[in-house]
């Protein structure tokens, strides 16, 4: 890839990883909130908000996220699969998607509140705790692409020996 490009793609792939905290961590604040309120119409309104949070931001963030780590992880030294830290970097990001997915579910959580706050209490830590583990993933995702360290999963091949350091 050329450098222009690479520049852009990378320069998408930091805005996009850091909007997605960002968004997560908008989620935590909502649900910590609706979690803590004694006001059922607020934690209802708090988890009726979250669905745009996710199909606004974190849907497609994390979509570009995963792109445009993958386009540099292919077109670059580093590969998908020579470094643990950029490998480790791809299953948090997949993990995060995964947590959205399949564990957080403000939709549910909203419907539970109009029952009254004490019947969604104990769901609404767990909504917490997966937030806030997508946080933390992305968290130490953004340190990985910081100090890049250089344990590697695969010894250089002959033909890729001395080529580590472009």
């Amino acid at each position: 890839m050329r450098p222009p490009i690479r520049r852009t793609v990378l320069t998408v792939h930091i805005i996009a990883s850091v909007a997605l905290l960002g968004e997560v961590w908008g989620l935590v604040v909502l649900n910590s909130a609706a979690a803590l309120t004694n006001d059922p119409a607020l934690a209802h309104a708090a988890y009726r908000l979250m669905p745009n949070l996710v199909f606004a931001g974190g849907i497609p963030l994390s979509l570009i996220a995963l792109a445009t780590g993958i386009t540099l992880g292919l077109s670059s030294h580093w590969g998908l699969f020579r470094y643990y830290w950029v490998t480790v970097k791809l299953g948090l990001l997949v993990a995060v998607i995964c947590i959205g997915m399949f564990v957080f579910d403000p939709e549910g959580m909203a419907a539970a509140t109009e029952g009254g706050a004490a019947a969604a209490a104990p769901a609404q830590w767990g909504q917490t705790a997966a937030l806030v583990a997508q946080c933390v993933m992305l968290v130490v995702s953004t340190v990985l692409s910081v100090f890049k360290p250089r344990w590697r999963l695969r010894a250089s091949t002959p033909a890729t020996a001395g080529h580590e350091h472009r």
